[in-house]
């Protein structure tokens, strides 16, 4: 299983980002973006369940962040809008053998490389 994020790199506060990951085999698993920062624990963005019918949100980022995915091409989406300089850290993509969203990054199974944002203010 193979998960490719992309998309990250350096904007203004206020800015817009979209982020991407596409990944590999079957599409009945959950996806979700966690973010890192140097020193931190892994925190959870957003998740989407396989159907696009439950999505979920980390309390910091509601009301800003969009997540989306697309079975078909096996790709989960990340539209990032207001962003904050508190949004910088490195961004990954996710993937749990499970039916629903989950916030613990311990009950996901696959992992992308990570993808950086950095937001300035």
């Amino acid at each position: 299983v193979q998960l490719q994020a992309s998309g990250g790199g350096l904007v203004q506060a206020g800015d817009s980002l979209r982020l991407s990951c596409t990944t590999s085999g079957r599409t009945l698993d959950t996806l979700a973006w966690f973010r890192q920062v140097p020193g931190l624990e892994r925190e959870f963005v957003a998740g989407i369940d396989s159907s696009n019918s439950t999505t979920l949100y980390g309390d910091s980022v509601k009301g800003r962040f969009i997540v989306s995915r697309d079975n078909a091409k096996k790709t989960i989406i990340l539209q990032m809008n207001n962003l904050k300089p508190d949004d910088t850290a490195v961004y990954y993509c996710a993937r749990a053998r499970s039916l629903s969203v989950s916030r613990l990054a311990a009950m996901y199974h696959y992992w992308g490389q990570g993808t950086q944002v950095t937001v300035s203010s």
